[in-house]
């Protein structure tokens, strides 16, 4: 008799990656919630959001601002961290003080560990989109719980109550933010002369990822770096790996970014 032989198949196991932004809506589509999920999606993760306010907006700038009411924003995140587990989450547009508290004690509730914050003060073309009263508890509440932190220039000086005018002052400025208890902040140099160059502080040395500067404006430029970096962060890379990848990923995205409204600014096409 010919012996049998079986044939047993492995199941694979395949682990999902899960990320979640918390963050402004543009309806426009060129920055906040909805071009954070189209970052997740281009890099193959499974990407979740939470609207903490409504944005008027086009193209040609930002022209009002509704905070999505306190209960609300909580109860949205608390409903969805008791089922899906995310492996890291991005915050960016808060707007008002009572958001900057509702996301910062739910967060803290759920013991949110892998937490990129995009401080997203002010619009290009001056909306206030985080109020000058909620200031205050961004830095002490929420601050404090991010791995990493991604203010350019003018963001930078407003959290660390200083001018930045050359190199010295940069560094001064990141000491002061991560004295506030972030482990690493990067400060973007996209509002500076040259090429486009953003320094990392907070490991062991400090980092400067540089790439050649696009010419125009260009809209989510911040709302696509940092989602980027959210991504390869819940994938388990260093945050200096996570930063390297994101950039390369940002301006690989630049090549192709084009007008889409009467606007001058260029929108990413994902």
């Amino acid at each position: 008799m010919t012996p049998r032989v079986q044939y047993v198949s492995a199941t694979l196991r395949v682990v999902m990656i899960k990320v979640l932004s918390i963050a402004g809506s543009d309806p426009s589509s060129g920055a906040g919630i909805q071009t954070d999920l189209k970052t997740f999606q281009t890099l193959g993760v499974f990407g979740m959001a939470v609207p903490t306010a409504l944005t008027i907006q086009n193209s040609k700038g930002v022209s009002g601002t509704h905070a999505i009411k306190p209960k609300v924003l909580s109860e949205q995140i608390d409903a969805l961290l008791s089922d899906i587990r995310p492996d890291a989450v991005k915050i960016g547009m808060i707007l008002t003080r009572q958001n900057v508290e509702a996301v910062a004690a739910v967060l803290g509730t759920y013991r949110i560990k892998n937490l990129v914050i995009d401080p997203v003060l002010r619009s290009s073309s001056g909306k206030a989109l985080l109020q000058p009263a909620a200031l205050a508890s961004f830095r002490k509440s929420l601050l404090p719980r991010a791995m990493i932190v991604t203010p350019n220039i003018p963001e930078a000086e407003v959290l660390a109550k200083m001018l930045i005018r050359n190199e010295a002052d940069m560094d001064f400025a990141a000491g002061r933010i991560l004295d506030m208890g972030p482990a690493y902040v990067l400060i973007k140099g996209g509002h500076a002369d040259g090429p486009a160059s953003d320094t990392l502080y907070g490991g062991k040395t400090v980092l400067t990822f540089s790439t050649m500067r696009r010419k125009g404006e260009f809209h989510g430029t911040g709302c696509v770096l940092s989602s980027a970096i959210t991504v390869f962060i819940a994938r388990g890379l260093p945050v200096e790996k996570a930063v390297e990848k994101a950039k390369q990923f940002v301006d690989k995205m630049l090549k192709n970014a084009r007008p889409v409204g009467k606007g001058r600014t260029k929108y990413f096409q994902f």
